[in-house]
């Protein structure tokens, strides 16, 4: 068994990274356990190091890279993260939304307006998923944050009093006085919590391509009545794609091609499409976020449906709220159990996030909804909601702005 960290965490995805990064800047070492081998290049625009390109990657990796999962940055997460320098980092290698914009068969209905959100950041920031871990990753390493250990995939946790001893499946073992889980839903086992779980029957097929259509930076939903067709710019002259599907065989990306050339009327976006990725959606969660000094954040703690967006940056203000409170922990001595305010302060900051997380879900869960196939006269209650000050509230509630952590970051009016 190999020394005493302060604070161990699983994982070293985006979430897991944000908290390596905000816990540093505060004195607190997290040594970071992640069960992947090998790491995505770190770096990012602006601080010297490389960025990640799919052109350094081969195989499995680049496909990876290239379908990258979360891409959304939103206006709260953002402010959040400002302190850190993670912010800067992140929004020099991407590409800002300002506008979305809804249509059927080819007609807008409606646009919602992120450059007129009373926010610091009144835009959607697009970046794939292995770039925002890059950026992440340096902004902890900047911070003085310890290398993390790949390739070391954690089989238990074991709490001894006032202190955490961590299993790996390699044999080896550590301890630290708290764990913070950031490994995604499969991590959960790792909690003696239960999980509640509420699959959707939904199906969608993915995919990253050169972006040859004509909507610029503009993010376009299709309401289409065989199904939503999402596009999303990414940096780079890239474009995402993700399209509701029925259940059925065949080629992804000869049918995802069909969808985006039926669906957005454009035979030239169609034809850059040349891969493409299955995916279903759920909404689970664990039914709490601690258990003594094991706490869960990010997907391990609550999973959202993708459609809109919510889950990654549901998780980045879940690391950035709880840091300050295990910094505080530490300082204080790490006492069995914490002292009673700081206890009080973890116990609201439990209720806040589980009021975030089902409050993302249900957004998410109306997003997931909407991109069903459609009637015209819901494409209509669209049409007539973006039409009045409602299309207001909706770019609001996108952007995170329902957030019990919204208040901290807003701009004074």
């Amino acid at each position: 068994m190999s020394g005493l960290a302060d604070v161990a965490v699983v994982g070293a995805g985006p979430v897991g990274g944000l908290l390596a990064a905000e816990l540093a800047r505060r004195g607190v070492a997290a040594v970071g356990l992640e069960r992947r081998a090998d790491a995505v290049p770190h770096g990012g625009a602006g601080d010297g190091g490389r960025e990640v390109s799919t052109h350094d990657i081969t195989g499995d990796r680049a496909d990876a890279a290239l379908r990258s999962r979360a891409v959304g940055l939103h206006a709260t997460a953002l402010a959040a993260m400002e302190a850190s320098g993670a912010t800067d980092r992140l929004l020099a290698g991407a590409r800002l939304v300002r506008v979305g914009e809804a249509r059927r068969g080819g007609r807008t209905l409606g646009v919602v307006r992120f450059d007129r959100l009373h926010a610091r950041h009144p835009y959607v920031a697009t970046l794939p998923q292995p770039r925002t871990e890059a950026a992440l990753a340096r902004t902890a390493q900047v911070w003085g944050a310890p290398a993390v250990r790949h390739g070391a995939a954690v089989a238990a946790l074991i709490a001894r009093g006032d202190r955490v001893e961590v299993r790996l499946d390699d044999g080896g073992a550590l301890e630290a006085r708290i764990v913070v889980v950031a490994g995604g839903i499969r991590a959960r086992g790792l909690l003696p919590l239960p999980a509640v779980a509420r699959p959707y029957p939904d199906h969608y097929l993915m995919t990253d391509c050169a972006d040859t259509s004509d909507d610029g930076d503009r993010a376009v939903v299709h309401l289409d009545p065989r199904g939503v067709l999402e596009s999303f710019p990414l940096p780079g002259g890239r474009r995402r794609y993700v399209a509701w599907m029925s259940a059925g065989e065949g080629d992804p990306a000869a049918r995802l091609r069909e969808a985006v050339a039926q669906r957005s009327g454009s035979d030239a976006a169609a034809r850059a499409v040349d891969d493409a990725s299955p995916f279903g959606v759920a909404r689970s969660g664990l039914t709490a976020m601690r258990a003594g000094r094991v706490f869960a954040i990010g997907d391990t703690a609550h999973e959202v449906s993708p459609i809109g967006g919510q889950g990654m940056n549901l998780g980045f203000l879940d690391a950035v709220t709880l840091a300050p409170l295990l910094a505080r922990w530490l300082h204080e001595g790490a006492g069995v159990p914490p002292p009673g305010p700081l206890r009080a302060a973890l116990d609201a900051w439990e209720r806040a996030r589980r009021t975030a997380a089902s409050r993302s879900g249900r957004i998410a869960a109306v997003n997931t909804m909407l991109g069903r196939p459609s009637r015209a006269a819901g494409a209509e209650a669209v049409r007539f909601a973006l039409a009045t000050p409602a299309r207001t509230v909706l770019a609001h509630a996108y952007a995170m702005g329902f957030d019990p952590a919204a208040r901290s970051y807003r701009v004074p009016r």
